[in-house]
C-alpha cells in the first residue's frame, strides 16, 4: 500500500467518523440525560434517509435536495417528540429496561411502517448537486461528498457546544447529564426538559440518515445496524459527552478504514486478514476501553463508583409453592403431544427452548442485578457446540452434556470481565463479546461454515419424532431451571441478591460480591448453552443469527414482558412472545407492526410485566 492509498483510506475514514458522530451526537444527548437505552434511535436514522430521498424527488432540483437535509431532520425531531411524550414518558417510572422494552417496541412498529410506505427494495436517492464529484487527492479521487462530511462534523460539534454552553436550555441539559434528579429537585420540569432532549437527538439521527443519500440507499435494515454503531461510539466516548463521541468516532472510522486497507499481511511467515477485523474492530475497541477506562475517553467517572442501583426493588424467592406449580404445569405441559397436532408440538417445543433461554437471563437479571445486553453469544456458544459434535458423529446426549460446558467456560471468561462493572457499562461489555462471538462465527467458513451456517443437525432416532423430542426439551430444560432454581435457595443464591442489593454492606459481612457475580455467569451461561443446543436439534441447520444482537434484545423483552419479580415471568414472557410472534407472522406480512404495538401497549398496561403486574393486583386486593 502506497502512501498516496493510505492517505486516501484516511479520508474515507474520517468521512466515515463524520456520519458515525452525526449518528452518535443524539444518542449521547438523549441517554446522556434521560438513561434512556434507546433502541429506536436507528429507526429515526433509517427514516431520516427514506425522508431525505422522498423529499428530494417530490421537491426536485438541486433546491429539493439541499431543502431535504434540514426537512428530515425537522420531521424526525417531531416524531421523537411525540414517541416520547406519547410512550417513553407513560413509562419513566418504570424499572429502566423497561424504557429499552418500549423503544423496541417502537423499532417493530417504524420498521413495517416504512415497509408499508416504500416497500422491501432499496432506494437509491439523487447525488448531490454541485459536490457529486470527486477531488484529486494524492492521484487519486476522493469523492466531494467525502470532504463535505469531514467539514461538517466539526461545524455540528461547536454548533452543538455553543447551544449547551450558552443558552439556559443547554445548561439544564449539562446538568441533568450530571445529575438529573438535583435537577428535578431545583424546580426544574423534568418532563419537558426530556422531551426536548428526544426531539434533538431525533432530530441529529433524522439528518445522519438524510446525509448518507448521495452515499447509499435506503433500506430496512439500516436501524440495527446504525444503533449499534451509534452505542459503540457513545460508550467509547463517554456517556453524555459530545466531545467525547466526537474523538471515538475518529477513533472508530480511521481503525476500521486501516483494517480494510491493509487487507492481508504477512507477519512471521503467519498470514493475517486485517479486512475481516472490520466487522468487529469497533467492539474490540470497545471492549478495550470499558476494560480500562469505563467512563470512556472524555467521560467522568459516576458519583460513589461504578455502583448503580438495582434493576428491581425485591425479587420473589421461589419456594415450594414454586416447585409444586412449575411440576403441575410440566405435566400439563407434557400432555400437548396428546391433544394438539404437530404443528403444536413445534410451537411449543420453541416455547419451551426459548423460556429456558429467558430463565437463564432472568438468573442474572433478577436475582444477579445485572442486565447482559449479549446473552445470546452463550446460547450461540452452546448451539455452535452441539452442531459442531454433531457433524463430528457424536451422540446426541454427549453433545447436550458439552454444549452447557462450553457456555459455561464463556461464561466464566466473559463474566471475569463484566462483574467489573455494573449497570450499562455491564450491559455494554456483555454486547461488546457477543459481537466478537459473532464476528467469529461469521466470518470463520473453515469451522462454522461462516454466513452460511450448520446443516445436517439431526436428532438421535429415539427422539426424531416431534413428540419425543417435545419431552425431551421439556425434561431437560425442566431440569436446568430447577438447578437454578436450587442455586437460589442455597447459600450462593442468598450471597447473590445481597451482593446485588447492598454491595458495600455484603462486603462488609464477609461476602465477596465479585466473586459470588462471577459465578452465577457459567451458571447463567450453562442454562442458555443448553437452549441454544437444543434449539440447534430442534430445527436442523444453524446460522450466526442465533447469537445476534436480535436473539440477545428477544430474550430481553422475553424476561421483561412477563415480569423481573419472580421467576415465572421469563416463562410466561417467553410463551407470550414466542406465541404472538408465531401467530401474526402466520396471518399478516406486517407482523412487527402489530407485535411492536402489543408489546408497547403490554409495556404501557402492565409497567411490572405481565406476571409482576398480575401479582401487585392481587396483592393490593387482598
Amino acid at each position: 500500500m502506497t502512501l498516496a492509498d493510505l492517505l486516501v483510506q484516511l479520508v474515507n475514514g474520517l468521512a466515515q467518523a463524520s456520519t458515525l458522530f452525526l449518528l452518535a451526537s443524539g444518542l449521547s444527548l438523549i441517554f446522556g440525560v434521560t438513561r434512556v437505552v434507546n433502541f429506536a434511535h436507528g429507526s429515526f436514522t433509517m427514516l431520516g434517509l427514506y425522508a431525505a430521498i422522498a423529499m428530494a424527488e417530490r421537491l426536485g432540483g438541486a433546491a429539493g435536495f439541499w431543502l431535504a437535509l434540514p426537512l428530515a431532520a425537522v420531521a424526525l425531531g417531531v416524531l421523537g417528540a411525540v414517541a416520547e411524550m406519547t410512550i417513553l414518558r407513560r413509562v419513566y417510572r418504570a424499572p429502566e429496561l423497561f424504557q429499552l422494552l418500549a423503544t423496541f417496541g417502537l423499532v417493530l412498529v417504524i420498521k413495517d411502517a416504512a415497509l408499508w410506505l416504500w416497500g422491501p427494495e432499496d432506494i437509491f436517492g439523487p447525488r448531490a448537486p454541485g459536490l457529486s464529484g470527486s477531488v484529486e487527492v494524492a492521484g487519486l479521487a476522493v469523492p466531494t461528498w467525502d470532504l463535505f462530511l469531514i467539514v461538517l462534523a466539526p461545524l455540528l460539534l461547536l454548533a452543538l457546544a455553543a447551544l449547551l454552553a450558552r443558552t439556559r436550555w443547554g445548561v439544564l441539559v449539562r446538568a441533568a447529564t450530571e445529575d438529573r434528579h438535583m435537577v428535578g429537585a431545583l424546580g426544574v420540569n423534568q418532563a419537558w426538559l426530556f422531551t426536548g432532549v428526544f426531539a434533538l437527538g431525533s432530530a441529529l439521527a433524522g439528518l445522519a440518515g438524510a446525509l448518507q443519500m448521495p452515499r447509499e440507499p435506503a433500506s430496512l435494515g439500516l436501524d440495527l445496524i446504525t444503533v449499534t454503531d451509534a452505542f459503540v461510539v457513545v460508550v467509547i466516548g463517554g456517556l453524555g459527552s459530545l466531545r467525547g463521541a466526537f474523538l471515538a468516532a475518529g477513533l472508530v472510522g480511521v481503525v476500521k478504514t486501516l483494517c480494510f486497507a491493509l487487507g492481508s499481511v504477512e507477519l512471521g511467515g503467519v498470514s493475517l486478514n486485517f479486512s475481516k477485523l472490520t466487522l468487529v474492530v469497533e467492539f474490540l475497541l470497545m471492549a478495550l476501553t470499558l476494560v480500562l477506562r469505563p467512563w470512556g475517553l472524555a467521560g467522568r467517572p459516576p458519583a460513589g463508583g461504578q455502583e448503580s442501583p438495582a434493576l428491581v426493588e425485591w425479587v420473589r424467592v421461589p419456594g415450594v409453592r414454586f416447585a409444586a406449580g412449575s411440576c403441575a404445569l410440566l405435566l400439563a405441559a407434557a400432555a400437548l403431544p396428546l391433544v394438539a397436532d404437530e404443528y403444536a408440538v413445534v410451537l411449543g417445543t420453541d416455547i419451551a427452548v426459548f423460556a429456558l433461554f429467558a430463565v437463564s437471563l432472568h438468573f442474572l437479571m433478577g436475582p444477579g442485578g445485572m442486565a447482559p445486553f449479549g446473552h445470546a453469544a452463550f446460547f450461540g456458544v452452546g448451539a455452535y457446540a452441539a452442531g459442531l459434535l454433531a457433524q463430528a458423529a457424536w451422540p446426541m446426549a454427549t453433545a447436550l452434556l458439552a454444549a452447557p460446558l462450553a457456555a459455561a467456560a464463556a461464561g466464566l471468561a466473559v463474566g471475569w470481565f463484566c462483574v467489573r462493572l455494573s449497570g450499562v457499562y455491564l450491559a455494554m461489555l456483555t454486547l461488546a463479546f457477543a459481537q466478537i462471538a459473532w464476528s467469529v462465527a461469521f466470518q470463520w467458513d473453515e469451522l462454522t461454515g461462516g454466513s452460511n451456517g450448520l446443516v445436517g443437525i439431526r436428532p438421535a432416532y429415539w427422539a426424531a419424532d416431534k413428540a419425543h423430542f417435545y419431552w425431551l426439551v421439556l425434561a431437560s430444560g425442566g431440569l436446568a431451571v430447577a438447578l437454578l432454581w436450587r442455586a437460589l435457595q442455597s447459600p450462593f443464591g442468598f450471597a447473590l441478591r445481597a451482593a446485588r442489593d447492598n454491595p458495600r454492606r455484603a462486603q462488609a459481612l464477609g461476602i465477596d460480591a465479585r466473586r459470588v457475580q462471577w459465578l452465577a455467569f457459567p451458571a447463567a451461561a450453562a442454562a442458555a448453552g443448553l437452549a441454544g443446543a437444543l434449539f440447534a436439534y430442534s430445527k436442523g441447520s444453524l446460522s450466526p443469527e442465533a447469537m445476534g444482537i436480535a436473539r440477545s434484545v428477544d430474550g430481553l423483552v422475553m424476561v421483561l414482558l412477563g415480569g423481573l419479580h419472580t421467576l415465572a415471568g421469563p416463562v410466561a414472557g417467553a410463551a407470550l412472545f414466542t406465541w404472538l410472534q408465531d401467530e401474526i407472522i402466520r396471518r399478516t406480512d406486517y407482523w412487527r407492526l402489530i407485535l411492536g404495538a402489543v408489546i408497547l401497549l403490554l409495556v404501557i398496561a402492565f409497567p411490572r410485566g405481565v406476571v409482576g403486574s398480575l401479582r401487585h393486583v392481587l396483592k393490593e386486593r387482598s
